[in-house]
């Protein structure tokens, strides 16, 4: 039995010593092009769920104007869409070489996440992906233009799809 409890101790041991020599040797991918290290994905996909599940508002403070959804296409295009792109256009340079790579949202369906999700998403940011957190950049309002301008761009009004549509 005391044998078994040792080789239980030295297990344990090992496994953060194994982790440091991992990290401090330079066996760590760091590199954009790098493959993922073993579980990162499903690791970083399930915290970033459970902040959302308990972090995300569930309802929006008012109701989006038209005018809230031009500002939010304005707001997009100056500060998201070189990274997230724009209806019709190609992947810029900059999200070509990010790592994970930006979901370009006019592609992949811009539309599927609540607008709670949404705006926590651009208030907050989601750490190691180049997401960065706008909470002290933009106003709430703001925040929350460009959050209903997202999760409502299939159904925009025609000042706002006009407003996405010019250079």
């Amino acid at each position: 039995m005391g044998k078994f409890i040792l080789g239980v101790i030295v297990g344990l041991l090992l496994l953060p010593i194994g982790v440091y020599l991992y990290f401090s040797t330079g066996h760590v991918p760091t590199a954009v092009s790098s493959e993922p290290m073993p579980f990162e994905k499903k690791l970083a996909r399930m915290g970033l769920q459970s902040a959302l599940d308990k972090q995300a508002p569930k309802n929006a403070p008012f109701q989006p104007s038209e005018a809230d959804y031009v500002a939010g296409v304005a707001i997009y295009k100056q500060n998201c869409a070189v990274c997230h792109g724009l209806p019709g256009t190609q992947k810029s340079a900059i999200a070509s070489g990010m790592y994970p790579q930006a979901p370009q949202l006019f592609q992949h369906g811009v539309t599927d996440d609540p607008v709670g999700e949404t705006y926590w998403k651009v208030a907050n940011g989601i750490r190691l992906t180049g997401m960065p957190g706008f909470k002290h950049a933009f106003s709430d309002q703001q925040l929350w233009q460009v959050s209903f301008f997202l999760a409502n761009a299939d159904k925009l009004p025609a000042s706002a799809q006009q407003a996405l549509s010019q250079q």
